[in-house]
């Protein structure tokens, strides 16, 4: 006889009475919900208790099996999560009222760092409870026990929801639930998610199609105060990039030793400077200052973060390895170096303090640019609102499909029609077409138009073993040299090929792209992982260093550090231009009403002076002649990815009228187009602007303005990892990065030449169009623009607007002299023009 849901939570109910706690309703809503059977999806504040609200209802099903006796052995809830470091604190959570309580209950965690000997226990005696990522969990389909391991199977709880959906992460996890709900048709799925724009699909995404998920909110208030740092004074050209370091000696001043504080940077660049930075600059910190981003090693980042735990090290400069639930109870306060450039990015990162139900985060704002005064107190108003940012999740990427199927016939194998009805009850295959299913299964079975004569291609075999009377059959890996190989690669993300670095005689410290150590030569000094290193030698993918004494400003840069604006943020951004542009001409209603915006005052009058400030409604575009050439800086704030796409279709459009050789620079504001002395701009915007701003025509425009051909090139190689075209090797035996890139290349050439319908090659193309052109949102503005007033301006020198396009250009140019010199040349050139 089933117990009633209040008999059945009794023992969590006593639980929380033993910590002196009371569940919070939305906690209760979730266990109820649970136990009749429901799956959906949990939204509230950071530090609320969400760990606890999604898995009491299963530990309670649990403890309720055999009359209250509990249940016996087998795997009943599945926890997983983004991050190995939340997976540390997910199991401290969980195993502390088991522990506490004598329920009889194990929790295991399973993951890229688990023994060898851990993992074969937990597959001879599954514990009723694991914690592990997507990744792992892959691993355990494409093994030849899943089917016995998840027999018992009653829950999966998703930790981080929002973080993993937006990416191939996300749809490599709705593949492997889409296996489980084929063999456990009445599983339950309940996704953790902490700040979300679009909960209903974000809801459907994690139950699958078909499922009615749902929606747990709480009105829970959790305020959050952001001060923002301001120079004494901000002149008309504002600085930018790293240079808010000049800025560190008012950093240091406001920060307080015996606050606990995070230090967020928006790149693992950022945060090994600044951490440079503040242990030169506080040196009685030492032992109190630390350095935690994702290269570093994680024996290094777990002693970090049990430091912060213990209040033993009280200031961390961070990237977002720490933006998720890592249970930071100590910190009081958070740091935003830079614009977070995401409202929803920045609610994150403030939730790491006062970790609590009630708290008020308190976030501290450092700007790098002048005019990110202007992005804070957009997000002020936007997050006062109540509004974050969506998350899409990908739209069928076939690389991920690929070696999900690879991994079901290393382990069970399947059978294709259940298979496919299966992969469309997930939301991101929910409309797949059967010819390109049937395009997969034929590329794995015959290696598809051009690698069938390469055995290595040919993963899926039919098993005759498995046919059945109605003529079905199992695809299953028979190779077990490529069940291994696969097993081994098994994964999403893909990035240049990392270099261990290690000390000659000892730890190892974190690692490095290849392309970094590349540069260097013996003898040459860096700094990483908060050390002064010099290189001594690269042996089998591992830099060897020792320490030194010696100083360098050299610092590892990771690809794919630069952020852009949100969509979101970006129309915020330009209301708030709008409201200076209001309040500088004493407009009724309109006022410079906050800190940053009173701190931006000189700079604001001076744009006005030189040129103009855009209304919402309006199109700023400045032509202006100096000696480097004839520019051109529009300003319509989409941020740079599409300002990108913008500022090479100009070029492209502009040049078919009159030729010329143009350089563009984009930041989050506009771009500019730098033209040879004499470039007649005035003369074609008089007369082509309309077909400047005209979206017709717009993918071959893109397609010659920015050679996509070599885009699609470099987007085919990390398709070609994710589906296993492309493979790293066995440890010890891995490819280089080079290597890597010269198989993909040829790949690429010969589907180009040989099979250009190959789907590949078409999500390779999708994927620059979508991700790294953003085509949505460049259509968009596009159609936004056509319907602004077009504001031209000529100003006689670049102003306080085009000064950071300025910078930006300058920063890629080589020079002896360093970009703050350049930059400091300039503006006294500036002020000596306007007589200052």
């Amino acid at each position: 006889m089933t117990p009633s849901p209040a008999a059945a939570l009794r023992p969590i109910e006593a639980w929380f009475t033993s910590r002196g706690w009371r569940p919070m309703p939305f906690q209760r809503q979730c266990w109820r919900a649970y136990l009749e059977g429901a799956s959906g999806l949990i939204q509230v504040p950071t530090g609320s208790g969400k760990t606890y609200a999604a898995v009491m209802g299963p530990i309670a099903a649990m403890l309720a099996e055999n009359g209250g006796s509990g249940p016996e052995g087998g795997l009943r809830l599945l926890v997983l999560t983004p991050l190995r470091a939340l997976s540390r604190d997910l199991l401290l959570a969980i195993r502390e009222p088991i522990e506490a309580m004598g329920w009889p209950l194990r929790v295991g965690l399973r993951n890229g760092d688990t023994s060898s000997h851990e993992r074969g226990k937990q597959l001879k005696a599954p514990p009723q409870i694991l914690i592990t990522t997507p990744e792992s969990l892959s691993l355990l389909l494409a093994g030849p026990r899943a089917e016995a391991l998840f027999a018992d199977l009653e829950a999966v709880v998703i930790d981080e929801w929002h973080e993993l959906m937006g990416s191939k992460r996300g749809s490599q996890t709705e593949l492997c639930l889409s296996w489980l709900r084929g063999r456990r048709p009445a599983l339950r799925t309940w996704a953790i998610s902490a700040t979300i724009g679009n909960l209903e699909e974000a809801a459907r995404a994690a139950v699958g199609v078909g499922g009615e998920p749902r929606i747990i909110t709480a009105r829970i208030r959790r305020d959050t105060q952001i001060r923002s740092l301001l120079p004494d004074t901000i002149d008309g050209f504002p600085w930018a990039g790293h240079l808010g370091l000049r800025m560190y000696e008012e950093l240091v001043a406001a920060l307080d030793p015996a606050i606990s504080t995070l230090l967020f940077t928006n790149t693992r660049n950022q945060a090994e400077r600044w951490h440079q930075c503040l242990r030169f600059a506080c040196p009685e910190m030492d032992g109190a200052l630390a350095l935690h981003h994702s290269a570093i090693d994680r024996a290094q980042r777990e002693a970090i973060e049990a430091g912060v735990k213990a209040a033993e090290i009280r200031w961390v400069v961070c990237t977002s390895s720490l933006d998720l639930g890592v249970d930071f109870q100590p910190v009081e306060r958070v740091v935003q170096i830079g614009s977070a450039k995401n409202l929803a990015r920045l609610l994150q990162r403030a939730g790491r303090s006062a970790h609590q139900p009630g708290g008020t985060a308190q976030v501290l704002f450092m700007p790098t640019n002048a005019l990110e005064l202007l992005e804070v107190s957009a997000m002020r108003r936007g997050l006062g609102e109540g509004l974050v940012e969506h998350r899409r999740p990908p739209q069928e990427p076939l690389d991920v499909l690929i070696q999900h199927l690879v991994s079901l016939a290393c382990g069970p194998g399947f059978e294709p029609e259940a298979t496919l009805a299966a992969v469309r009850r997930t939301w991101s295959y929910r409309h797949l077409e059967r010819s390109r299913w049937d395009w997969c299964l034929r590329f794995l079975e015959e290696g598809g138009d051009c690698l069938g004569a390469y055995p290595r291609y040919r993963k899926l075999e039919r098993d005759p073993a498995g046919a059945a009377a109605d003529g079905t059959w199992h695809y299953v890996v028979r190779e077990s040299a490529v069940a291994r190989l696969h097993r081994l690669n098994i994964g999403t993300i893909s990035a240049d090929r990392a270099v261990t670095v290690r000390f000659v005689r000892g730890a190892v410290l974190g690692h490095v792209e290849e392309a970094f150590i590349g540069r260097l030569k013996p003898g040459d000094v860096f700094f990483f992982a908060g050390r002064q290193l010099e290189f001594v030698r690269l042996r089998e993918m591992t830099a060897m260093v020792k320490a030194t004494t010696r100083r360098s400003a050299t610092v590892p840069a990771w690809g794919g550090g630069q952020m852009a604006l949100s969509d979101l943020l970006s129309a915020h951004l330009r209301r708030e231009v709008d409201r200076c542009a209001r309040a500088l001409e004493g407009e009724a209603g309109f006022s410079l009403d906050t800190a940053e915006l009173r701190a931006l005052e000189p700079l604001l009058e001076r744009q006005v002076q030189l040129s103009a400030l855009p209304r919402t409604h309006q199109f700023l575009v400045e032509l202006c002649h100096t000696r480097e050439g004839s520019h051109l800086y529009a300003y319509p704030f989409e941020g740079r990815f599409v300002h990108e796409g913008l500022g090479f279709l100009w070029s492209w459009r502009l040049a078919r009228h009159r030729s010329g050789t143009f350089t563009v620079s984009v930041n989050d504001y506009g771009f500019e187009l730098l033209a040879p002395r004499g470039y007649p701009f005035e003369e074609l915007l008089g007369e082509h602007a309309e077909s400047l701003l005209d979206p017709a025509g717009l993918l071959e425009d893109l397609e010659q303005a920015v050679n996509l051909s070599e885009l699609c090139r470099r987007r085919f190689r990390s398709i070609a990892q994710v589906s296993g075209l492309v493979l790293n090797g066995y440890p010890g035996q891995a490819r280089s990065s080079g290597q890597l890139q010269i198989s993909a290349a040829l790949l690429f050439d010969v589907f180009q030449r040989h099979e250009p319908g190959n789907l590949l090659l078409d999500q390779a193309r999708g994927e620059v169009l979508e991700e790294q052109l953003d085509l949505g949102r460049l259509i968009g503005t596009l159609q936004r623009l056509q319907g602004s007033e077009w504001l031209e301006r000529h100003p006689p020198r670049p102003g306080p607007m085009a000064f950071p396009l300025l910078a930006e250009r300058l920063n890629n140019r080589m020079s002896n002299e360093s970009l703050l010199e350049r930059l400091e040349r300039l503006r006294q050139q500036a002020c000596r023009a306007e007589g200052l």
